[in-house]
């Protein structure tokens, strides 16, 4: 097998299949969530041995809002509990890794935004890795918000017609984020879409993509490996630079 020589700077990962885990072993939902919890935590400690200096975890998107509220109560409470922790752990703070939340904040509730803003403001002038997570994301609701926002500019003649341009827009859509273009989408579960997942940052981009099969919870360093290898292969038959 030949040697991964590319390593990606940016992996976005959808977490799929934490309530089919916990079907499996006739377990609630909370129980599969919290073990995908557990595997998140072991991702980000391969991702720095293996020198990927930038991370998103597709954590709960806009259509998650959906779900019964038994479920989201116990989602909410576990999100809380662990960006809590993210201020007092001492892996975040000697590998210097900033946490950034990437989403419509509008739609998180109230306590848990206040957990989310102190996370980042703990964690704001670290720069030596990157630990994104989407929560209320979408990724056409995000282009919409930068495009309402591009029109309230041209209203106010902050901006004429003509300086919109690409540009302009991921400037909109990445605002005060380290969101660089993504190299690598991983989903697992052995569901092969990308769920409005990053639009802009990867499909613009045109980004590898690896499908497996593991729930999250049963994802394993080899797979991580195995999704850097689909990157590294297209690398050197020279897709993309």
């Amino acid at each position: 097998m030949n040697e991964i020589t590319n390593i990606p700077n940016h992996i976005a990962i959808i977490q799929d299949g934490n309530r089919r885990y916990a079907k499996i072993q006739g377990q609630n939902t909370s129980y599969g969530h919290r073990k995908g919890a557990q595997t998140s935590d072991e991702v980000l400690e391969w991702a720095q041995e293996i020198g990927i200096r930038n991370i998103t975890l597709y954590s709960f998107s806009t259509e998650n809002f959906n779900r019964p509220d038994t479920e989201l109560n116990e989602l909410f409470s576990l999100f809380i509990e662990k960006f809590k922790s993210i201020k007092t752990d001492t892996r975040v703070h000697s590998n210097e890794i900033r946490l950034q939340v990437v989403g419509d904040r509008s739609l998180i509730p109230e306590d848990m935004l206040k957990t989310i803003e102190e996370a980042e403001e703990a964690t704001k002038d670290y720069a030596q890795f990157h630990l994104n997570i989407a929560l209320a994301y979408g990724g056409r609701n995000e282009i919409v918000r930068a495009v309402k926002e591009i029109l309230q500019d041209l209203r106010q003649n902050k901006i004429t017609p003509d300086m919109i341009t690409t540009d302009l827009l991921d400037n909109k859509i990445r605002g005060d984020l380290h969101l660089p273009p993504v190299d690598l989408i991983i989903r697992t579960g052995n569901e092969k879409r990308t769920s409005n997942f990053l639009p802009w940052f990867a499909n613009g981009y045109k980004s590898a993509v690896y499908f497996c099969a593991p729930y999250w919870p049963l994802f394993r360093k080899i797979d991580l490996l195995r999704g850097i290898r689909v990157y590294d292969e297209r690398v050197k038959s020279g897709y993309f630079p």
